[in-house]
Formats: structure tokens, C-alpha cells, sequence
């Protein structure tokens, strides 16, 4: 599906916290982990990673939650606790976006799906690539690059 134009905006489900988006993303995925399905009650995460300089909160200050983990800060809406994003310590160019805290989700389809080795036996996404754990670090760059000439 065709992304919208940007700037994108959303929030969480009380609407406390809002975020604006100014930068195309640079990869969509879906994470099986068990832990992804602990912390979204789901059975997968959803994630769309944004360049850092096209992510802002407007509004309302997120607090982290989730697993406290000193490389992974997982941020919530500190009223509704909505799990919001996403920021990984040592790679400080993306920021994480659950795609339906925006207002339009509903371009988003998962390039990417990672975890598939704990992933329930039931479920199917529309990812075009599957790894049972993570792609090799230097994997990124090629999938970053596909996506972008896919999307556009």
C-alpha cells in the first residue's frame, strides 16, 4: 500500500502522548520473540523504524517500561501505558514506532519478520523476508535499501 504523505502523526490510546514523523521509514517489520508478544498482549510486535531526526514527541512526556534493560528502552504513554517505541543503546539513528500509534496505519505491512523460531504455530504475516532470530548485522543495509526502492 502506498505510504501517505508526510509528516505522519499519532499517539497513544488516551492521546496524552503524540509523535510526528518527518522522515520516511527506513524498514517495517514484525518481531515474534515471546517477549514482543508478553509486552503487546499480541502474538507478534509490530515495529516501523524512523530515522531519528524525523521523530518527535509533541506532546506529553513518555516514560520506559517494559523490560528494563540497559542497551533496549522501551517507551509508554506514562497514563494509558500504551507501548509506544522503541530506541536500542548504540544505534541512536532510529527510534522503533509501533505503526499503529499512528493515525494512518494503515499503509503499514511488515517487509521484515524476525523470531520466527519462537513465533506461534498459527500465525502468518505478509513479510517478505523471515529469520529465525535477527538478521546478520550486515544484512541491514541491503533490507534498508530494498525496502526504500519497494515503498517508494
Amino acid at each position: 500500500m502506498t505510504q501517505p504523505e508526510l509528516p505522519w502523526k499519532g499517539g497513544c490510546r488516551c492521546g496524552e502522548v503524540r509523535l510526528k514523523i518527518s522522515a520516511k521509514p527506513l524498514l517495517t517489520m514484525a518481531c515474534h520473540c515471546t517477549g514482543c508478544q508478553r509486552m503487546s498482549s499480541s502474538a507478534y510486535s509490530l515495529s516501523v523504524a524512523i530515522p531519528s531526526e524525523g521523530f518527535e514527541v509533541t506532546q506529553g512526556e513518555p516514560v520506559i517500561g517494559g523490560m528494563h534493560d540497559e542497551n533496549l528502552k522501551h517507551y509508554f504513554c506514562p497514563y494509558c501505558m500504551t507501548w509506544m517505541f522503541t530506541r536500542l543503546e548504540g544505534f541512536d539513528w532510529f527510534v522503533n514506532l509501533r505503526p499503529t500509534m499512528l493515525d494512518d496505519p494503515s499503509w503499514f505491512t511488515p517487509f521484515v519478520e524476525t523470531w520466527t523460531s519462537e513465533k506461534l504455530p498459527w500465525v502468518t504475516t505478509p513479510a517478505k523476508h523471515s529469520y529465525p532470530a535477527l538478521p546478520a548485522i550486515d544484512e541491514y543495509q541491503g533490507l534498508i535499501k530494498e525496502y526504500g526502492e519497494e515503498a517508494s
